[in-house]
């Protein structure tokens, strides 16, 4: 079985974090790498992606130092100019943490954006690797990292 985890961090270092957008509610989407523009199902322009892409569904936070600077649950103007601190700064490691694998993506100037599920089930986030012809994408799923659809084996 691929090391998925090592897969994705070896990816992803040493790329430029090159867009930042909100999805639905507090649904949020990093894109690192060089960006391809997409286009939405109705014809209009959608969010454009990069190399490699992070979702964190719901409940996330993002460090600077020792401290939060926000997260899903702060005041929502807080987030787009948090978001900004992220554009641009290259990534320095991802990884997991917690006994239900956790996503951390840390970027050079001490600025670290995880996941933290706080509801039931299991933590709501994805990575994409759409580098090369076979686009790939995992998640957690009874708190194992595997490949969507969801091809879970330990």
């Amino acid at each position: 079985m691929t090391d998925w985890i090592q897969h994705f961090r070896t990816a992803a270092c040493g790329l430029a974090v090159a867009h930042v957008w909100r999805g639905h509610g507090s649904a949020l989407f990093v894109e690192l790498g060089a960006l391809t523009s997409t286009t939405r199902r109705n014809g209009f322009p959608g969010q454009p992606e990069g190399e490699i892409g992070l979702m964190i569904e719901w409940s996330w936070r993002i460090e600077e130092g020792r401290s939060i600077a926000c997260g899903s649950w702060s005041d929502e103007n807080l987030w787009s100019p948090t978001f900004a601190l992220l554009l641009g700064r290259t990534v320095q490691d991802l990884s997991m943490f917690g006994h239900l694998p956790e996503v951390v993506l840390s970027v050079t100037g001490d600025l670290r954006l995880a996941s933290f599920m706080t509801a039931g089930g299991d933590p709501a986030w994805a990575l994409f690797d759409r580098r090369g012809p076979r686009p790939v994408a995992v998640g957690c799923r009874s708190g194992v990292v595997c490949v969507e659809p969801y091809d879970c084996k330990e």
